[in-house]
């Protein structure tokens, strides 16, 4: 079922804070490019405000919106339905309208793994993986990587108890025939891995710790892809380390371009143009 591409339709972002969101600049440049008259907003929305905005989403002329933090996983219980992945991952980063009814979707997921395979040419069937952090986002890293076939994931966290929660919550909600799962010391020498993914905020432009990178070069494996989902800066301090570490690199960039791609064709109906949306949020970077 997809959605009809009316006029005038309104779809946004659900978050709080919100400042630092570049959603608006790539769905907006996606929609013009459609000439479909939609417009996209942002919906600065603290949580005592979530229940009100959810429920105005289900106007005839809301297309939906995506969820961000804090309210990708409070937002669930708020939907009529939710997708069989975002069921499993815990956690909902798209909603659609379809005529005064709510799904939910989590296209974190599908994204990661789409820039994985288009933009770096790696496939995660049989990958050995190391995932830094136990956050929302590394739950749906996770949970997609083990879905893709990933031989294992070692996660590793610096409070111990939070990554063992994430791997029993990743183990319930991958599909069966899932790798191994396992948790790391956050000091601990890293394992041989094909795949090293950051999840936490080190390094993010305007969070607590911009300068710095959760792994030195000596510590990370050259044989590995290095990804980094911070996208401000692109060129992180994990991914410099990477770099003189002789690995290879991929930014967060082509993973919130994708995810939001994905969105975009739920409320659509329609292809997403990937590269009209890409240009968008570089220029939305360049300017912040």
């Amino acid at each position: 079922m997809t959605t009809p591409a009316l006029p005038g339709k309104l779809a946004g972002i659900i978050g709080w804070p919100l400042g630092h969101s570049i959603s608006p600049a790539f769905h907006q440049a996606a929609f013009d490019y459609l000439k479909l008259g939609w417009r996209y907003e942002r919906w600065t929305t603290p949580p005592h405000q979530l229940p009100q905005r959810i429920a105005g989403l289900r106007q005839p002329h809301m297309a939906g919106a995506n969820v961000t933090v804090p309210h990708k996983e409070t937002v669930v219980a708020m939907l009529d339905s939710v997708d069989p992945q975002a069921k499993r991952i815990g956690a909902v980063n798209t909603i659609v309208n379809r005529q005064g009814r709510l799904e939910g979707h989590n296209t974190d997921a599908p994204g990661f793994i789409l820039s994985l395979r288009r933009q770096a040419a790696f496939d995660p069937k049989g990958a050995r993986v190391l995932v830094l952090g136990a956050g929302g986002a590394a739950k749906a890293v996770v949970i997609s990587l083990l879905d893709a076939g990933a031989a294992w994931v070692v996660i590793c966290n610096r409070t111990p108890e939070r990554a063992r929660r994430l791997v029993l919550a990743a183990a319930a909600g991958a599909r069966l025939g899932w790798g191994e799962l396992r948790v790391a010391p956050w000091g601990a020498p890293p394992p041989d891995a094909d795949l090293l993914v950051n999840t936490t905020t080190l390094g993010m432009r305007g969070g607590p710790a911009p300068q710095e990178s959760p792994l030195p070069a000596a510590r990370i494996p050259r044989r590995a892809l290095v990804c980094d989902l911070v996208y401000n800066p692109q060129d992180t301090p994990l991914l410099a380390q990477a770099r003189l570490a002789g690995a290879r690199t991929l930014g967060g960039l082509p993973m919130l371009i994708h995810q939001g791609a994905l969105a975009g064709e739920l409320w659509t109906g329609k292809q997403a143009p990937y590269q009209v949306m890409l240009d968008a949020a570089l220029r939305a970077l360049s300017d912040s």
